[in-house]
């Protein structure tokens, strides 16, 4: 069984529940943003690493990945641009934390880099990783007589133009929040737009379900079972 599963965000509990509960050496494919937010982060993508899971990129990992790269040339200091407070600021802290490459300043409560080459070397390798991950992954699998698509967040609208436009592509791939079409090409399954439950009744699936998002009234990570049309969700 092929099961896709929405945004984990950092929540490392919430997977392993979800994974309990699908059927075992089930084939798994995520749709990005598996870090930030979340106090696990590390432990997330150490699981999808070395079970060898599918994974698109997700806006997140883009960040986090510009982030890193500019880390690198400044450690053992922070970056300081604005640009890459986004990132911190939108997640990206807990990530660290959770790499325990930084630690939060008691007295004044900035963000302070841990000199700890071998575990700033483990936040390098992932980054790595994670820059291997593809836009999209296209399925041998059909739903209503379409090929499926799997990608961070919508891009059906712009499937037509994979071939020429790749920023074009890229940016709607990683940030888009607009619902696909009716006429499109593809069955786009994405995440990205929270929603309190997935619905399958429509000509595409959102499979975030808002994991880390439980005091908003969300909170559960959902996967989408290709092969049964079902939807399983902590």
């Amino acid at each position: 069984m092929t099961y896709i599963i929405g945004d984990v965000h950092g929540e490392f509990d919430s997977l392993r529940i979800l994974v309990d509960k699908l059927p075992k050496d089930s084939k798994l494919i995520f749709v990005g943003d598996l870090v930030d937010r979340g106090r696990k982060s590390k432990e997330v993508i150490d699981f999808v690493k070395s079970n060898s899971h599918l994974c698109v990129l997700g806006n997140h990992e883009k960040m986090m990945i510009d982030y890193v790269t500019e880390f690198k040339q400044t450690y053992p200091n922070l970056p300081s641009m604005v640009y890459y407070h986004r990132w911190i600021n939108n997640g990206g802290k807990q990530t660290l934390l959770s790499y325990e490459v930084i630690k939060v300043d008691k007295s004044d409560g900035k963000l302070v880099c841990i000199e700890d080459k071998e575990k700033f070397q483990k936040l390098l390798d992932d980054v790595l990783w994670l820059e291997t991950l593809p836009l999209y992954l296209e399925l041998e699998a059909t739903k209503n007589n379409k090929p499926i698509v799997v990608s961070h967040a919508s891009m059906a609208n712009v499937w037509h133009l994979k071939d020429e436009k790749q920023d074009v592509l890229e940016e709607y791939a990683l940030w888009n929040r607009k619902e696909p079409k009716e006429d499109v090409s593809i069955f786009n399954i994405f995440g990205h737009t929270i929603q309190k439950e997935v619905d399958l009744t429509k000509h595409f699936i959102d499979i975030d379900t808002g994991c880390c998002y439980a005091k908003e009234g969300y909170g559960k990570l959902s996967a989408y079972c290709v092969e049964l049309n079902e939807v399983i969700s902590t």
